[in-house]
Formats: structure tokens, C-alpha cells, sequence
């Protein structure tokens, strides 16, 4: 017979630790006990939390362990930015990526591996779908990053200060793990982030905006990358199914449930020929006047399965310009990490597809090319086209 699996502390919110811990007959500080030694301290043996009894640890060691996910490869950028593969429990392997600025560190975690939305800028999903990343395989990723950038070493200056949920995948199709990881992200007892610096990154997926308000109040990032149905649906499909109208009122409602004033912020890539004429410009500052927001505008950054190209600085400048005429503010955000795969819309790890997508992608990377298939790579190639 099978033993059961040991809980994962490291992926435990306190509430859950809290009824681990009265299941135990143990009180609730016990929670902000373990939490403080795992998210604050970096440990991970359960021997060394020496404010709990032995008795005790002996039955932690019985029932629960704390598993990290594995680092199988990391990358230095010449920018100071750094990227880390992880390989998570279905096998397939993640990228997390740290970004140094001035007065502030950047994580961009990823929260499942591959995508299901198949953006047609986007390398991540162009590796297909296999799994969602669990809690601790996302929280784990902030772990990693604090220990090995030295930030348990020196608790007064943590080098990471903000989370941004855009590495791979979808965050809000990977609903509970991903607002449950939030939740710890935030915690006072783990890493005690700024609800204003952890922000959840959308592709749009409005039933998922709609719950949020119930589980977080972390801030929101909404890739829009186009602005009107027809452009939108041909470059992002999810699209299709909740199209700009129901998408803008989703985020309207989601920031008008925060208790302070925030801001959304619409992400808008520009791709020489495809969204970036000055007429998307004006559209956009159209469409979005009914909705106080912050427009980042992030220059499109090549990768091997994809012809588009990135826009002139001319062209990015004169886009801007229109923007701020209309009022808004707008960034244009840096290209970092390019030289090691971990720029915006780079990331791909290395996914088991589940989906057969990264295969029909690849033929058709090579029938452009002009190399040779035969008859049955002929039809996968002419199937995927339709």
C-alpha cells in the first residue's frame, strides 16, 4: 500500500497552516511560526525551527516536508538581469527571471507550464500546454530567487520588492493556485509584499476578473495589445470568446472593489505593421477614455518562431506621443535580459505539450523556411493554417 503524500509546507496559506495546526491540537501562532522560518528565513529543514518543540517537529517530520522546485539551469544577463529554469513535478521546465532597477528588484514568476491561449507574439505559447504550476512551484520560485540573490542572508534589504505574474502561462486559468500563492506573497509572515507591487497579469479571461475581488487585492495588468475586436481576435483568440467590450468592464469593476485608488495598467506590444500604425494610436486613446489606466508599451521582441518584427524607434515614439496628447500616461518598457531568451514574450522552458501545438508551430516554422516534408508534414502544416 501507498503512503500518503506529505503536505508541502512550502505551498501552505496561513489559514491552511492554521488548520494543519489545530488538527494537531496545536494553537494558530504555530503557523506564523512555520511561515516565518520557511518565506522568511530560507529554511528548510524542519530540525532547525528551534521556537517549536521537539515533539512536535517529530510529528511536522511525520505528516508534512518542504519541497522546493528544482533549479536545473540559470543564466546571467550582461544588464544584471538573471533567469532560472525550474523543472516542476510533471516534468516540464519553467523560467523565472529577476530584473535589477534602480530602487526596486523585479521578479516575473511563471504559473503554469506552456500556455493554452496560443498568442501569436508570444514564445510561451508556441510550446503548447501541459501543466498549472502548483502553489508551492510558484510560491517556490520567490524563494529561489530571495536565497539566491542573498536575500536571506540580510533581512533588512530583500532584493526582491515586486512580483509581476507574467512569466509563463495564463495566471487566472490557474485561478486557485495562483491566488493562493498571491496570498502568501503577501502575508506578513512569509514576504509581506506590497499589494500594490504584486501584480496578477491577464490576457483577459473575464469570468476569472470577475472572482477576483473575492480572493485578492493585489494589482492588475490586462494585455490588451490591440485596440479593436477584429485586430485583437486575429493576434490574441481568447479574444473570440471575451471580446474588449466585456473585457473593459470586467477590470472596471475588479479595480472599482479595491479599497485605495489604483490604476490598471494595459499592456500594449507593438509589432512593426500589425498594431503599431498612428491610427491604433488614436483608436486606442478612444477606446480606452472611459477607463482611468496606465498604457506600457512594450516593443515586440523576436524569437525563432515568429516573423514579426519590432517597430522603428520613430514609430514607438510617435505612438507614445498620440497617447500623451490624449492624456495618459504612458512607459515604454526596456528591453532587458534579450541576450539571455528573458525578454517580454521570450520566455519558453521546455514543455511536455500536451496539446500537439508546439509540433504544428515548429512544421510551420520549417515549411516557410522551404525545407522538404513529406506528405504527412504536408497536411499538419495545411491543417494548422485553417
Amino acid at each position: 500500500m501507498l503512503s500518503a503524500k506529505k503536505q508541502n509546507l512550502l505551498g501552505l496559506s496561513r489559514a491552511k497552516l492554521n488548520t494543519l495546526f489545530n488538527e494537531l491540537g496545536e494553537k494558530s501562532f504555530r503557523a506564523d511560526q512555520v511561515m516565518k522560518w520557511i518565506h522568511q528565513r530560507g529554511v528548510t529543514d524542519i530540525d532547525a525551527m528551534t521556537d517549536i518543540s521537539k515533539s512536535l517537529r517529530e510529528t511536522l517530520k511525520e505528516r508534512t516536508e518542504i519541497r522546493l522546485p528544482k533549479i536545473v539551469e540559470d543564466f546571467a544577463s550582461r544588464d544584471g538581469s538573471c533567469k532560472w529554469i525550474i523543472e516542476v513535478e510533471s516534468g516540464s521546465k519553467v523560467e523565472m527571471v529577476f530584473i535589477p532597477e534602480s530602487g526596486r528588484g523585479t521578479l516575473c514568476v511563471s504559473s503554469q507550464a506552456g500556455c493554452s491561449l496560443d498568442c501569436s507574439f508570444c514564445a510561451t505559447g508556441k510550446q503548447g500546454f501541459n501543466s498549472n504550476l502548483t502553489v508551492a512551484e510558484i510560491v517556490g520560485q520567490l524563494w529561489w530567487a530571495n536565497k539566491n540573490l542573498g536575500g536571506y542572508k540580510d533581512k533588512l534589504d530583500r532584493p526582491v520588492s515586486n512580483v509581476v505574474m507574467m512569466g509563463m502561462g495564463e495566471p487566472l486559468l490557474n485561478f486557485n493556485n495562483v491566488m493562493e500563492a498571491v496570498e502568501i506573497m503577501m502575508d506578513d509572515c512569509a514576504f509581506g509584499l506590497s499589494k500594490r507591487k504584486v501584480t496578477i497579469s491577464t490576457s483577459g479571461v473575464v469570468p476569472a476578473i470577475d472572482k477576483m475581488k473575492d480572493y485578492t487585492d493585489a494589482s492588475l495588468a490586462v494585455s490588451l495589445h490591440a485596440p479593436n475586436d477584429e485586430l485583437r481576435s486575429q493576434i490574441m483568440p481568447i479574444n473570440k470568446k471575451y471580446p474588449i467590450a466585456e473585457l473593459l468592464r470586467s477590470v472596471k469593476d475588479y479595480m472599482a472593489s479595491l479599497p485605495d485608488k489604483r490604476l490598471p495598467v494595459i499592456e500594449y506590444i507593438l509589432i512593426k505593421g500589425v498594431n503599431n500604425h498612428r491610427q491604433h494610436a488614436r483608436d486606442l486613446a478612444k477606446l480606452l477614455k472611459s477607463l482611468p489606466c496606465k498604457i506600457n508599451l512594450i516593443p515586440f521582441n523576436p524569437f525563432s518562431l515568429s516573423d514579426y518584427q519590432r517597430p522603428s524607434g520613430s514609430s514607438i515614439t510617435n505612438f507614445r506621443q498620440i497617447l500623451l496628447d490624449a492624456g495618459y500616461t504612458v512607459t515604454v518598457r526596456t528591453t532587458r535580459a534579450d541576450d539571455i531568451g528573458a525578454a517580454c514574450g521570450q520566455l519558453v522552458g521546455d514543455v511536455d505539450d500536451h496539446t500537439l501545438r508546439s509540433d504544428r508551430h515548429k512544421k510551420r516554422a520549417q515549411y516557410k523556411s522551404g525545407k522538404v516534408f513529406d506528405e504527412a508534414d504536408n497536411l499538419a502544416v495545411m491543417v494548422d493554417r485553417l
